[in-house]
């Protein structure tokens, strides 16, 4: 299950930070490059209007910002994904967010602009700042969609590479093979194929958005649903929440930390590390005793 269709997704993982990373600035660069050569002949070449350096300020300061706000756009686009059931929702929230994305792109962008001009020995002025601000929401709500958008779609394909979860509807005719409010097994698409994952071989669960990540044998299958819906289904003798946003399995529990804030480092048998916040720890106590985690 490491390898599908020649995609290596484990490996994938390790370098998916630097990907994602390497893939906005090597998308920004060129751009930035390519506005500033159209800026500088409008400005420079045939209008002679402003100085060789102005229009790469201008182009570098924009971009500089757009950046810096991308994992804002990230948190929201996971916060209010576009899906088929929330789209509606999802557009009126994004449509108020590009309205302080704008807000914070322009007052960035000026104020880079002001100390880009000041070491050059000059004096930016942005203009009568009602009509240059509307001019820049319009081109701002373009770059805030276009960005949501392809953000949208990178999610998308690697929820497809990575597989994703759902739990077994009622059969149309017939009882259901197993309960249905205490499922056994839960169902994952991956790259057109269907297969089963037990219940009892999930090691912990870490909400994410509006999805929750099981996490099997090394791999997360995203799961549509909140914490608590997935909490009161899972069996209570093998699942305990331990963070606002962690459930474990005790059957992969390996160890128990306890910190001097009071919460607690649980070690996993594959020795991945997560939090347990103090309010769980009395769940901790009833299954392990209180001098297994005792401060």
């Amino acid at each position: 299950m490491t390898k599908q269709a020649g995609f290596d997704y484990p490996k994938f993982q390790r370098w998916r930070r630097p990907f994602e990373v390497g893939f906005w600035i090597a998308l920004f660069v060129p751009n930035t490059i390519f506005n500033g050569m159209v800026s500088w002949y409008d400005n420079v070449y045939r209008s002679h209007k402003v100085s060789d350096l102005e229009p790469w300020i201008w182009e570098a300061s924009s971009s500089l910002v757009v950046l810096a706000l991308i994992p804002l756009l990230v948190a929201a686009t996971r916060r209010w994904p576009f899906r088929f059931d929330s789209w509606r929702h999802s557009l009126k929230v994004h449509l108020l967010l590009s309205i302080p994305f704008s807000l914070a792109h322009v007052l960035a962008m000026v104020g880079l602009r002001v100390l880009a001009y000041a070491a050059a020995g000059s004096r930016y002025d942005f203009g009568n700042w009602p009509r240059e601000m509307g001019y820049e929401y319009l081109k701002d709500i373009r770059t805030y969609f276009l960005i949501v958008g392809m953000i949208s779609f990178y999610g998308f394909v690697v929820r497809r590479l990575q597989g994703e979860a759902s739990l077994l509807s009622e059969p149309d005719e017939g009882p259901p093979v197993e309960p249905i409010d205490r499922p056994e097994r839960f169902l994952v698409r991956k790259l057109g194929k269907e297969f089963l994952i037990a219940a009892r071989e999930i090691e912990w669960l870490q909400a994410s958005g509006n999805y929750v990540n099981l996490h099997v044998r090394g791999r997360d299958y995203p799961l549509r649903a909140t914490m608590g819906g997935i909490e009161e289904r899972l069996d209570p003798q093998r699942f305990v929440r331990v963070h606002r946003s962690y459930l474990v399995n005790f059957d992969y529990l390996a160890e128990i930390e306890p910190l001097e804030t009071g919460d607690a480092r649980l070690t996993m048998r594959d020795g991945a590390r997560l939090p347990c916040s103090r309010r769980f720890r009395s769940q901790l106590r009833e299954r392990f005793g209180d001098a297994a985690i005792s401060a």
